[in-house]
């Protein structure tokens, strides 16, 4: 990859074969917690309603919750977490996890995994979201305050957090398999056209810290506003075009203006979170398509429809 994680054609990295997860269920967990922290042995464990894919995720009593990898490429990210998470914490403006405890292999479980504390909130959607413009403020000072932070001795990008924060090229074969699913469903050429578009915006700026996974579902709501951000696996510092791809997978044309101003957002990081984002809707559509799942087959078209809308308006 290019030092600054610009669009080049040559060197982009290999995301390798997609991870083999684990299962692991509540027995294995009562285990590890019972070893390594007695003193919350005593606390129940059940499996959270929506635990994710990277990850799975147990309550631990009422206030707290266990968060054990899936697989190994996403346990990468667990002593990052720790390490970064408590700093990262103390110069925000909205709540994000912070660890309580790492916990070693054990109990037939290969992977360091987490203890943290449980943080309340509704995860978003386009309904639960009621005051568009008040999300959309809320992620812009989220998004200010983390890409003011000093970047320095930051982990860059890597496997550990699938190469967010690195050029966009990591995923066009991805994206481009998904257009060519998509021949009769979609405006291919208008979405191919806009997926260069955004491979030849470059960057070259200086290194900032990014969420990498800013996505509705890791952003919680509580009476309508952003109450907390979780799920920092992706973190890293290099380019934050990736966290923008939220303008266009949860917010409304007008947040997404209020986002752009309030961040003067300059065209190319514009157009490179533009298609973070369509690659992201390319290929929920198409796995939409072929489980018949009609509802994420809606929410795409939705998504890719105002990509291609902000597309044209710069041509």
């Amino acid at each position: 990859m290019s030092p600054n994680g610009g669009q080049s054609n040559g060197d982009v990295p290999d995301l390798g074969p997609v991870p083999q997860r684990l299962t692991i269920d509540v027995e294995t967990v009562c285990h590890l917690v019972a070893e390594q922290f007695p003193r919350w042995s005593q606390r129940p464990i059940k499996p959270v309603s929506n635990p994710g894919w990277d990850n799975f995720t147990f309550h631990l009593g009422d206030d707290m919750l266990v968060r054990l990898p899936s697989a190994s490429e996403y346990a990468l990210a667990v002593e990052k977490e720790h390490r970064w998470l408590p700093e990262l914490g103390e110069q925000l403006p909205i709540p994000i996890p912070v660890p309580l405890g790492m916990g070693l292999p054990g109990a037939g479980y290969p992977f360091h995994w987490s203890v943290y504390g449980w943080l309340p909130g509704e995860a978003a959607d386009r309904v639960t979201v009621i005051d568009p413009l008040g999300i959309a403020e809320d992620v812009s000072l989220f998004l200010e305050a983390l890409q003011r932070i000093p970047a320095t001795g930051g982990p860059r990008p890597g496997i550990h957090n699938w190469f967010r924060g690195a050029t966009l090229r990591t995923y066009d074969s991805t994206a481009r398999s998904a257009l060519a699913e998509l021949g009769d469903h979609i405006d291919v050429g208008l979405a191919a056209a806009a997926w260069d578009y955004a491979l030849a915006a470059r960057w070259d700026g200086a290194d900032v810290w990014f969420h990498g996974d800013l996505a509705p579902g890791n952003l919680l709501l509580e009476r309508g506003r952003l109450a907390a951000v979780i799920d920092f696996g992706t973190c890293g510092i290099g380019d934050p075009s990736c966290d923008f791809a939220i303008a266009w997978t949860l917010m409304t044309c007008s947040g997404r203006q209020l986002l752009r101003e309030r961040l003067d957002v300059e065209d190319s990081t514009w157009a490179r979170g533009r298609g973070w984002a369509l690659w992201k809707s390319l290929r929920q559509l198409a796995n939409a398509l072929q489980d018949h799942d009609t509802p994420s087959e809606a929410e795409a078209r939705l998504i890719i429809d105002a990509i291609l809308d902000d597309y044209r308006a710069t041509r």
